[in-house]
């Protein structure tokens, strides 16, 4: 199985484990992804997840135009954009059963791998933003916006971090465009991807080691 599907895959079920656990109160939690709350949130990350359906379901354009990196480009993180993404996930967390969480997710992610499992290697979709972007690059994107989400869920909802090694390499792959950090920082995946997105704040010799390396990164919005 291809890497970028099998972390997929691995986070999707993995948060689908954690869901079946909450209660009303874990889901009225805040999250730093103001102003959602953890149910929100979660319902974001499920609108996000089940969009491959649609998108393999419409007509392939012709050349991918974009990849995962420039996806994540400044025109996602307008103030309009920012807007219509935190409006949608209040909508789509009314939409849903919260006890029917789990269920509505896994079948989700489930019915999305079963359409990029049906689709051949190359094929290129269209995402809402209208990038034309080669499947295997928008479904990198998606194992980002799960496993990173996930990071706020669990700092959410006071819990060890539940990220998967398979999605670590993929994002810290990602982010750091298949560089190493320097060696003298020590990060394993995990603390990369916090650093790197903002969820832990870099120390003084932590960004002193980056700048004499030069050491640089993808920054959403950039």
């Amino acid at each position: 199985m291809d890497p970028i599907r099998a972390a997929f895959r691995a986070e999707c079920a993995r948060l689908t484990e954690v869901l079946t656990g909450l209660d009303d109160a874990d889901l009225d939690r805040p999250t730093d992804c103001a102003p959602w709350t953890v149910r929100e949130l979660i319902a974001h990350v499920r609108t996000g997840t089940g969009r491959l359906t649609d998108m393999l379901a419409a007509p392939a354009p012709p050349r991918a135009e974009v990849d995962a990196a420039s996806y994540f480009g400044a025109a996602k993180f307008t103030p309009e954009v920012d807007a219509e993404r935190i409006a949608g996930g209040r909508r789509d967390a009314r939409q849903v059963d919260p006890a029917a969480l789990p269920t509505d997710l896994d079948r989700t992610w489930r019915a999305a791998d079963a359409a990029v499992a049906a689709a051949p290697p190359e094929r290129v979709v269209r995402t809402r933003h209208g990038d034309a972007m080669r499947l295997t690059e928008f479904l990198r994107t998606r194992v980002v916006e799960v496993g990173v989400h996930g990071l706020d869920l669990a700092a959410a909802l006071d819990r060890p971090p539940w990220l998967t090694p398979q999605a670590a390499a993929v994002i810290a792959d990602l982010l750091t465009g298949g560089r190493p950090a320097p060696a003298e920082l020590r990060w394993d995946h995990l603390t990369l991807i916090r650093k790197t997105t903002g969820r832990t704040a870099l120390s003084a010799p932590e960004r002193a080691a980056v700048d004499a390396a030069g050491f640089r990164w993808l920054a959403f919005g950039s």
